[in-house]
This record gives structure tokens, C-alpha cells and sequence, in this order.
């Protein structure tokens, strides 16, 4: 039988090193004085002080170690305090009071910036609301009232006021109950029988009607009220007074505040001080009383004034204040004490006389004025302006210039109310008179001008007239610098426009000639009157810039800048028979200006003189006869007219003769606009074997060849010219259509990945690109493709304007706010936002845009017919007219859908207007 083993005898092993009982059930080990063994004395106190001593350091000495421990004030506490020790601790006290004071300043001062720094910081509540408090002072007592009540914000449940208690219903037996109370009976108790119906002690416990005894009272007091107004109405001691308007007549009574009254009596105190330390001083009285109107003290204030006048008799300032004060009846006393002692004031009689309500009492007055004060140009201007018969005035002005001869403007009126001839002799005395006046010499050729421009005279004496006017301000010129009068070039401009102004382009063009070179280098003449004549035309000084413009001409008339600037100018301001004439002048000074010849002759065509502009085109060939551009209008003659024959004739001697690439290129269009396919191929295919790299030659070629369905030879050609004319996007677009038309989409998308990396950053092979997309019912890749082209070509209005339009409705704003930021005001991104606002039915707006990119761009022939589309929808016959008129001025070439409109060749003889409307019918 085995021996069972010893479960207990673990108890007698050696426990293993780092063993800590209990450990596992959470108990901690320690560490005993027996388990590391006794402990290292550190040095004692001698030793720290001799190494101290060694180092040269002072012992530090404990103040605590002489205190005593039974008694905490010191060993000495127990000695006796004698008067040693007391003069002691005074003295004490004494170098400590004075130490403290010394820095005392130091102290407060730093005090004061540590909490000025920390109120900066963590200022106290009455701070923050200092300025608030301060404002509690204006707040009126209505203001006060109308607070509202602080309401319980905290969200909490209100504690119910013990004194208020709650609110319940009351049963509808308490109220049966409760309304007899306030009734009364009629009926008598048997104790009131027996007491008479009266209530005594013996009875006291019967009802009384409280409400009924209010309510009679209330009664009688109306009833007296009505009797005491009668009363006073019949007895003539009540005032009117409007209950309807009483109300609003309290409105515009001034309430003052405190601050207010208070400023006012400071202010009262001042000028009262003033007054009576200076009593001649009239600005003290002028605002003594000035603050008593303030105040609404009216008596107050005029008797200040009356004082005023008294102290200062001679300051017309007072008397002018007491009259303003003062009703009219008095301001008229007020102002006949004034003039005896002011007879030479203007102000004084003109204030009179604006008193008077009868004009013949004004006019009374202000003659007496003039008698007082015969010296004074506005006295008599105001008694010439009182008159109504021109033949009083004139008698008056008469005698005033001979009172006051140096007056301009006497001798000026007197003229304009004589007549021609002794207005004539009336500005000579005046310039005898005054001879440093210019204004009577333009006066004088004014009136000249108005002789000349009489229906009697003829064309002879009229100019001759005008030569006289020319002559007057070139006298004028030197007799004002004889006596020293020195006009600048600039106030002789203002003068001239000022002569346009008033209608005097004659006298205008006088000043312009005579004074014009004024202060100017020679050598800079030409650069000055064109900047003139450019800053005048902005003012819409256009008489001012033609005579500008006219004297220019005539010392430097071979140069075309001036001729073309002077054409614009009557163009849009003058007569077309002024502008051929002024081109007539302007093809003998420059006859090889092309354009000039070639403005005449459209003018003279546009006038219906169609021989007059073939000679005109004669001429210009003869003086140019390798001119492109004046064959290319000699044929647009010609066909518009109906003159084919005659215009290929002229294209085929321009072919021989200038034969440029323009000149093929129109002989090629117009055998295709005549149905001659193979006379236009037979052409293109000349020129191109001149012209090889010339695009538009393989364009027509390709058309034509695409029109006659012969589709491999078309792509030929397009492969053929994208080879030699790699950078012309057109012919890339051309050939990329042709795939599309021919059902190879791929071929398409493939040419025009290929023409952007001929052609980097073009937005015009991007959109193409796009509209392919669409066209193919691929939306998802066109708007994928429009995301690129805006990457590559950021600044294209072409590309944002798609781009805003394939948003949807609710986005396109945001989209277009982007583009504008974008790109400013660009023309297309403009039509885009009126087209925007036209699908939001916002009518003005889109007008008012639509307005604004066509004047950003006239040429873009796309804007004008979504102009016109719209208005055709929602604009009056006057707004269709006026987009087509303003279209056919602009005449545009440009635009995506506008050329391929204009250059159809089923589109060949139409009008601009024609083609405008067609475009807007294709658009959608």
C-alpha cells in the first residue's frame, strides 16, 4: 500500500527569492529596516558649516533658533519697556514711515499699472456698461413708460405669487348667486316698513346698490361738465381747440432733455456774460437771441434783438436778424429804422423789398434803393427784373450804364433788349468802356452771327458775315493782350463750348481758329488738337471738335488719322451731305488712303447715287491700281446692283491685274453663288496652285465637292489642307463635320483630338467637341469634355457659356457669378446671363443685359439675334426695331451661328437685317 504524499508540505520549504505573500489576491509587499539593513548617517551640522566656511560661503543662521518655545514674542518678553525702548521703537517708526513714503510713488505707480492692466483685461461689470449708464440720461419719461416688463426667461416653472393664488373657473352656480349683488329690491323687509324704509342702527344689515350710487355719479359729472363747456362757449372765454387734430399738433412739440436745457442755460450764462462785458459786439446779441428762439423763448429773444439794434446800430447783421424775428408787419418798421442808419446797405433794402407783397410797392422800394446806392449792379439788376415792359427796362438799363459804366452785365442786358443796329453801337460804347472785357467781344460776334444767319440774306453776304464774326474775335484777341489782358488757351475753350451752348457754332469755330495755336510747340500741335478734339467729342462738345478738327486739317491735311476722325465725326453727328463733301476734300489731300475712297463711295452708293460711286471707284483705281480692297468693293458694287456681268468682268482684270489671294478667293465664291460648280472648282483649283497655303481655297473646294456628294475627293481636300494649313482650326471643324455627316463619328472624334494637339488651348475645336457629344446622344462625355476644356482654356467666355448653360436651372446663377468673376464682362458671358434672367421671366432684366453685351461687342452677330428673339417674344414693335436698327449699324461679322448664316450661298444677296432674323429663327 503506497504512502499518500504531504499536501502541508510546502510550509517547511525556503520560499523562493522575490516572493511577497498574498500577491495574487491583491496584497502589496514591503520593505523593513531587517530586509536591507542599517542605514548610512549623513554629515552632521559642524561638518556642513566648516565646509562652508572653506567655500566662503555665510551660514545661513535659522530665525527660529533663539525663540523661546514657552513663551512665542521673544526672550526679552519679560524685561521691563522703558522710555529708551519707547523712543526707540519712535525712531524705529520713523526711518520706516520715511523709507515707506520714498517709494511710496514708485509704488502707487505700479499699483495703478497692474490694475489698469488687469481691468484691461477682466474689466468689472459697471465698466463694461459705463457708456450705457451714461445714455440713461436722454431716455424720456414715455420711453420709461413704454419698457416692457421683464418676463421669466430662466425657462423654469414660475413660483405662483401667495397673494395672487390661483385661477379657477367659476361654477355657473356662483354667478347665479353673485348677480343679484348688484342689484337692489324694491320691496321693504318688515323692519324698514317699520322704520320708514331707512336704515338705522337697529336695522344696519340691509343692501345698498354701491354700482348704481358710481354710476349716478359719473352721470352728474358729465352733466356739469356738458353745462360748464356751454357755458363758456356762450359766454365767449373757451378757446378752439380741434379734437381730431389735437393729438397730431402735440407731435411737433419740442421736448427738451435735460442735457439740452442744460446746454441752453450754459449757453444763455456765456452770452449774457458776452453782452455785458462787450455791448457793441453784434455776433454776441445775433446768438443771445439766436439761443432764446432755440429755447422757444420768443419774447426773450426779440427783446435781446431790440437791444442789439439799439447797441449796434451799424451792423446790418442785427437789424437783418430782428426783421427775421419779427412778423412782417413789424420786420417792416424793423427795416425803415435800419436803413436810417445802414442808407448804404444792399442787403437791408433788398430785404425791404422782399417784405412787400404788392409789386408796386417793391418796385417802389428798390427805386428808392437805387436812388440811395446808384453804385450797385444788383440793386439795379433786381429793379430791371421788377419791370414787365422791355421799353421801361431798357430806359432803366440805359441810365444804369451810365451810372455804372464798368458793369459787363448792364452793357450786356442793354444789348440783348435793343435792337440789331443800336445793339451794335451799344457794345461799341461798352468796349470804349471797359476795353479788358472779352465777353463783350463774343457778344459783339454773336450778334453778328445772328445778323448773318437772317432767311433774307443770301449765301454771299452771309459768309461774308461769317468772315466778320472770324475777324471780331481776332481783334479781340490782340486788343486784349494790347491792355494786358492774358487769356489761356484753355479759358478760350471754355468759352467756345460755351458759345456752342448757347447756340452760336459760328462765333464757336471764330474762337477755335483764332486762339487754337495758343501756348503750343509746333512740333506737338498735331498730338494737342487731336487730344482736344478727342476730350471735346467726350463732353458731346461736337461743334467744339469739328472746328478742332478743321483747323487741324488745314496745316496738316495729309495726314489720314485726322481726315478718318473728322468722317466718324459727321457720320454720327452730321449731315451726309457734309461727309461727302469732307471726303471729297479728304481723297484730293490723300489719294492713296484706300479707305477713304472707298467711305465715299459707299456713301455715295447709300445715297442712291450708284454712277457717282463707280466714279468715285474709277478714280481710286487710278490712284491705286493694285488696291485688293478697292476691286473687292468695285464687284460688291456691281452685284448688289445686279451687274453680273459687269462684276466678273472687273474679277477677272483683277485677277490678272492684283490677283491676290482675296481676289481668287471672291472670283471662286461668286461663280458658286451663280451655280457654276465647276467654274468655281476650276478656279480654286488655280488659285491653289498659287496659293497653297491659303485655307479657305480648300474650304470652298471642299464644300463645293461635299455639295455634289462626292464625299472621298471633300476628304481629300480637307486631309490635304489640315496637312498644309495645320493651324486654321475652321478647316479642322470642316473636316471633322464631313466625318459626322458621313456616319464615322469615330473618324470625327478622332480628327478633332488630333487638331488640339496642333492646336493647344483653342476653345473653338473644344466646343466642337462638345456639340459633337451632343449630337450623339452622349451627354454624360460632352459634359466630360466640356470639364477639360475649361481646365485647359480658363479664360474662354465661349466655354463658360456653355458651361453655364448645361447647369441645371436652379444652379445656372451660382455658375454664372463664377464666370463673370471670372472673365469681367465678356460679350458672350453677358448674352448668357440675359438669356438666364429671359428663362427666369424676368423681362427687364434680361433686356437690360442683353443691352449691356451688345454694346461690350457690336461685332458678335449671335448677341443681336438672341436680342432680337427675345424681344420678338416679349418686346413691343418699338423694342423690335430698335435691336435691328442698331444691327444694321453695327453691320456684325462674327459670332458660331451668324457666318455660317451669312456665308450660305442661298444667303447671298440678303440684307444684314434678313440675315439677323435668320439667325434668330435657327437659334434654340
Amino acid at each position: 500500500m503506497s504512502k499518500r504524499p504531504n499536501k502541508l508540505a510546502f510550509l517547511t520549504q525556503v520560499a523562493p527569492s522575490g516572493y511577497v505573500p498574498g500577491l495574487g489576491r491583491g496584497a502589496s509587499g514591503f520593505t523593513t529596516r531587517s530586509d536591507i539593513g542599517p542605514a548610512r548617517e549623513g554629515p552632521s551640522a559642524e561638518v556642513i558649516a566648516e565646509a562652508q566656511a572653506r567655500r566662503g560661503e555665510e551660514v545661513e543662521v535659522d530665525p527660529e533658533q533663539f525663540q523661546d518655545p514657552d513663551n512665542e514674542t521673544g526672550l526679552f518678553a519679560g524685561m521691563a519697556y522703558d522710555d529708551a525702548d519707547e523712543e526707540a521703537d519712535r525712531i524705529y517708526e520713523a526711518v520706516d514711515a520715511k523709507m515707506d513714503e520714498r517709494r511710496k510713488a514708485r509704488r502707487e505707480a505700479r499699483e495703478a499699472e497692474i490694475l489698469a492692466t488687469t481691468r484691461a483685461e477682466r474689466p468689472k461689470i459697471q465698466a463694461q456698461f459705463a457708456d450705457l449708464k451714461r445714455g440713461l440720461s436722454a431716455v424720456s419719461d414715455a420711453e420709461w413708460e413704454n419698457l416692457p416688463e421683464v418676463g421669466n426667461l430662466t425657462g423654469k416653472r414660475r413660483k405662483l405669487n401667495p397673494r395672487e393664488g390661483r385661477a379657477y373657473v367659476v361654477p355657473d352656480s356662483v354667478v347665479l348667486g353673485d348677480r343679484s349683488k348688484a342689484g337692489y329690491e324694491n320691496a321693504l323687509d318688515p323692519m324698514q316698513q317699520a322704520t320708514g324704509g331707512f336704515e338705522t342702527p337697529a336695522n344696519a344689515g340691509g343692501m345698498v346698490d354701491i354700482v348704481g350710487i358710481s354710476q349716478a355719479r359719473d352721470k352728474v359729472l358729465s352733466l356739469k361738465l356738458d353745462q360748464a363747456s356751454r357755458s363758456s362757449v356762450s359766454n365767449g372765454t373757451s378757446t378752439s381747440i380741434d379734437p381730431k387734430g389735437y393729438l397730431t399738433s402735440l407731435d411737433s412739440v419740442v421736448h427738451k432733455t435735460d442735457a439740452e436745457i442744460g446746454d441752453i442755460k450754459q449757453a444763455r450764462a456765456l452770452l449774457d456774460s458776452l453782452v455785458k462785458n462787450n455791448r457793441k459786439h453784434a455776433p454776441g446779441w445775433i446768438a443771445a437771441a439766436c439761443v432764446e428762439e432755440h429755447a422757444g423763448r420768443m419774447v426773450a429773444a426779440r427783446k435781446l434783438i431790440r437791444q442789439g439794434c439799439e447797441e449796434c446800430p451799424k451792423s446790418e447783421d442785427v437789424w437783418l436778424e430782428a426783421a427775421r424775428l419779427h412778423n412782417t408787419e413789424d420786420a417792416k418798421v424793423i427795416l425803415a429804422n435800419a436803413v436810417q442808419h445802414l442808407d448804404q446797405s444792399v442787403k437791408i433794402w433788398l430785404a425791404a423789398a422782399e417784405l412787400e407783397g404788392d409789386p408796386k410797392a417793391k418796385r417802389k422800394v428798390l427805386r428808392t434803393a437805387v436812388e440811395h446806392i446808384p453804385k450797385s449792379v444788383r440793386l439795379w439788376k433786381e429793379v430791371v427784373n421788377m419791370e414787365n415792359s422791355p421799353e421801361e427796362a431798357r430806359i432803366i438799363l440805359a441810365r444804369a450804364v451810365e451810372v455804372i459804366p464798368q458793369s459787363v452785365e448792364l452793357w450786356l442786358a442793354l444789348a440783348r433788349l435793343e435792337t440789331p443796329e443800336k445793339a451794335q453801337k451799344v457794345l461799341n460804347s461798352a468796349r470804349k468802356a471797359i476795353p479788358t472785357s472779352h465777353e463783350i467781344w463774343i457778344a459783339a460776334a454773336r450778334l453778328m452771327e445772328q445778323e448773318a444767319a437772317r432767311p433774307e440774306k443770301d449765301e454771299a453776304a452771309r459768309q461774308k458775315d461769317y468772315k466778320t464774326v472770324d475777324n471780331i474775335i481776332a481783334s479781340s484777341v490782340s486788343n486784349l493782350r494790347r491792355n494786358h489782358v492774358l487769356l489761356t488757351r484753355d479759358q478760350w475753350m471754355k468759352e467756345a463750348e460755351q458759345c456752342e451752348r448757347d447756340g452760336s457754332p459760328r462765333t464757336c469755330e471764330a474762337i477755335i481758329k483764332a486762339t487754337i495755336s495758343m501756348e503750343i510747340e509746333e512740333e506737338d500741335r498735331y498730338d494737342v488738337w487731336k487730344a482736344d478734339a478727342e476730350s471735346a467729342l467726350a463732353r458731346n462738345q461736337v461743334g467744339t471738335a469739328r472746328a478742332i478738327l478743321a483747323y487741324a486739317l488745314k496745316v496738316f491735311p495729309d495726314r489720314r488719322a485726322l481726315w478718318r476722325e473728322a468722317a466718324d465725326l459727321e457720320k454720327e453727328h452730321g449731315t451726309r451731305q457734309a461727309l461727302e463733301e469732307l471726303l471729297s476734300q479728304a481723297v484730293q489731300h490723300c489719294p492713296q488712303a484706300e479707305t477713304l475712297w472707298l467711305m465715299l463711295a459707299k456713301e455715295k452708293w447709300m445715297g442712291g447715287d450708284v454712277p457717282g460711286a463707280r466714279v468715285v471707284l474709277h478714280q481710286a483705281f487710278d490712284a491705286n491700281l493694285e488696291s485688293e480692297q478697292i476691286w473687292l468693293a468695285a464687284v460688291k458694287l456691281e452685284v448688289e446692283n445686279n451687274e453680273l456681268q459687269a462684276a466678273k468682268e472687273i474679277l477677272n482684270r483683277a485677277t490678272s491685274v492684283a490677283g491676290t489671294e482675296r481676289i481668287w478667293m471672291k472670283a471662286a465664291v461668286f461663280e458658286r453663288q451663280q451655280g457654276n460648280l465647276e467654274a468655281a472648282l476650276d478656279t480654286v483649283n488655280t488659285a491653289l496652285a498659287k496659293y497653297p497655303k491659303f485655307a479657305k481655297f480648300y474650304m470652298i473646294k471642299g464644300q463645293i465637292l461635299q455639295s455634289q456628294k462626292d464625299i472621298p475627293a471633300a476628304r481629300a481636300t480637307y486631309a490635304t489642307g489640315v496637312k498644309e494649313c495645320p493651324k486654321d482650326v475652321r478647316l479642322w471643324i470642316l473636316s471633322s463635320r464631313l466625318e459626322e455627316a458621313d456616319d464615322k463619328r469615330i473618324m470625327a472624334r478622332a480628327l478633332l483630338n488630333k487638331a488640339r494637339l496642333a492646336n493647344p488651348n483653342n476653345d473653338l475645336l473644344w466646343a466642337e467637341s462638345v456639340h459633337l457629344e451632343e449630337r450623339a446622344g452622349q451627354p454624360n462625355q460632352a459634359k466630360s469634355n466640356l470639364a477639360r476644356a475649361l481646365q485647359e482654356c480658363p479664360t474662354s467666355g465661349l466655354l463658360w457659356s456653355m458651361a453655364v448653360m448645361a447647369e441645371p436651372r436652379p444652379s445656372r446663377r451660382n455658375k454664372s457669378m463664377d464666370a463673370l468673376r471670372k472673365l469681367g464682362d465678356d460679350p458672350l458671358i453677358l448674352c448668357t446671363i440675359a438669356r438666364m434672367f429671359w428663362s427666369e421671366r424676368s423681362i427687364e432684366k434680361a433686356r437690360s443685359w442683353f443691352a449691356r453685351a451688345a454694346k461690350a461687342d457690336r461685332d458678335i452677330g449671335d448677341i443681336w439675334a438672341w436680342w432680337l428673339k427675345f424681344e420678338l417674344e416679349h418686346g413691343t414693335q418699338e423694342h423690335q426695331q430698335q435691336v435691328i436698327d442698331q444691327c444694321v449699324a453695327a453691320e456684325p461679322r462674327h459670332g458660331t451661328v451668324w457666318p455660317s448664316i451669312a456665308k450660305d450661298v442661298a444667303n447671298a444677296r440678303k440684307t444684314t437685317r434678313d440675315i439677323l432674323f435668320l439667325v434668330a429663327k435657327q437659334l434654340h
